[in-house]
């Protein structure tokens, strides 16, 4: 057994319609089991790493869906076992304070059902990372791996929400800037405010490139392997490395308070709040040249979206950030989009910052606060009952759920 750490190497470059032949072989297939037949599973277990407990590689439906014609099933997960030993490296490399990796078992899904769906490229449950064979033919020969990266760090995080997408996203980043752009949410605001001023116009002419829709090759994909702007890209290679900082600013925040970073989150509906917090913490303000009296008008309107509770009381998805910024446009007040971008940073540092600089979570209503976390917990209950969760999982669920009690 090769216990040689090494980081998988990315593979040349592949054409689009290289991979969607390749694809159109691996594609999701319907669940067996939907269908009343008998689901067959191979079943591998190796360590990887000396000393350190062995993890479980699942293949459900290998000879359902004929897969031993064109692979062996300890070849894959042999290599799927070396492709984890090099996401194991580069996490523990790049993200030291994390000290433990619970991954206990990698299952390689040729179906799709509850635990991943349709279009879902790879789902980390509890202890296990699913994937789909054509997530691992996009990962090698796209991302270099950048999908079960994220998916690895997704294991680590204590809690749930829409901060642990912002963490996982902020890892991907850092192997190409063109995840900031693909999951732009998360970034764009704060690349466009201190890093990148033009970062609206290069994410237009981003997207504007064509792409073929007769293909299996998803759109972000097609978008990622065909040529853009190398300029851009640099200018956005410069972003990535300012926003390290910050990141790990978001890392620390993320699991030192996890119930309150993903309420906050949640509350406001705002993927990118824990790192605007950051940004206002660790960078000085964008400049603001809008008299005193917008400037009252416009902390007015921030302050009246951001005590509203309805995404966690009442179960809406509304971006208070986004309200706020079309409310001051359709005012008019300022015209300039910079400057109502600009005084948004500069209402987060007076609202969320006290004056030595430290971050406030405190949760201004505890009873919806404790609502909040009940209903993240019956999410969790519910997916330990599905029927498709193995033994590993449901064991590792139940005490996800302990520890978020």
């Amino acid at each position: 057994m090769l216990l040689t750490v090494q980081n998988v190497p990315a593979e040349p470059r592949i054409g689009v319609g290289e991979l969607n032949s390749l694809m159109v072989q691996h594609l999701p297939q319907k669940n067996p089991q939907a269908r009343g037949k008998p689901l067959t599973v191979f079943e591998q277990r190796l360590t990887l790493f000396p000393g350190e407990p062995p993890v479980t590689f699942l293949i459900p439906g290998f000879k359902n869906y004929h897969c031993g014609q064109c692979h062996q099933p300890e070849r894959l997960v042999a290599k799927a076992a070396q492709r984890m030993r090099g996401v194991f490296a580069r996490l523990r490399r790049e993200m030291p304070a994390i000290k433990k990796i619970p991954l206990r078992q990698y299952i390689i899904q040729p179906y799709t059902d509850a635990l991943l769906q349709p279009g879902q490229m790879a789902h980390a449950t509890f202890d296990t990372i699913r994937v789909s064979p054509a997530t691992i033919l996009i990962d090698a020969k796209v991302y270099d791996g950048a999908t079960h990266r994220h998916e690895t760090l997704h294991l680590t995080q204590p809690f749930l929400g829409r901060v642990n997408e912002l963490e996982a996203y902020g890892f991907n980043i850092r192997s190409s800037a063109q995840f900031l752009i693909l999951k732009y949410p998360y970034f764009a605001d704060v690349v466009q405010a201190y890093f990148v001023p033009e970062m609206d116009r290069i994410m237009k002419d981003y997207f504007a490139r064509t792409i073929r829709e007769d293909l299996k090759v998803p759109r972000e994909v097609q978008w990622f392997l065909n040529r853009f702007d190398e300029t851009a890209l640099k200018k956005l290679d410069q972003a990535v490395a300012g926003l390290i900082p910050l990141l790990q600013e978001v890392s620390r925040l993320n699991r030192e308070h996890p119930l309150k970073a993903a309420y906050w989150s949640d509350r406001l509906g705002i993927d990118a709040f824990l790192l605007e917090l950051s940004a206002v913490k660790l960078l000085p303000l964008p400049e603001v040249t809008v008299s005193d009296k917008t400037r009252a008008q416009a902390f007015s309107i921030f302050e009246l979206q951001m005590s509203k509770d309805d995404n966690t009381r009442l179960g809406y998805v509304i971006d208070r950030k986004k309200e706020s910024l079309m409310t001051l446009k359709y005012g008019k007040s300022p015209a300039d989009a910079a400057q109502r971008l600009a005084l948004y940073f500069h209402f987060l540092k007076q609202r969320f910052l006290d004056s030595e600089g430290n971050i406030l979570l405190g949760v201004p209503d505890p009873v919806d606060f404790r609502n909040f976390v009940e209903r993240k917990i019956q999410e969790v209950e519910k997916m330990v009952a599905y029927p498709g969760m193995t033994a590993i999982e449901r064991q590792a669920g139940q005490a996800f759920i302990e520890a978020m009690k």
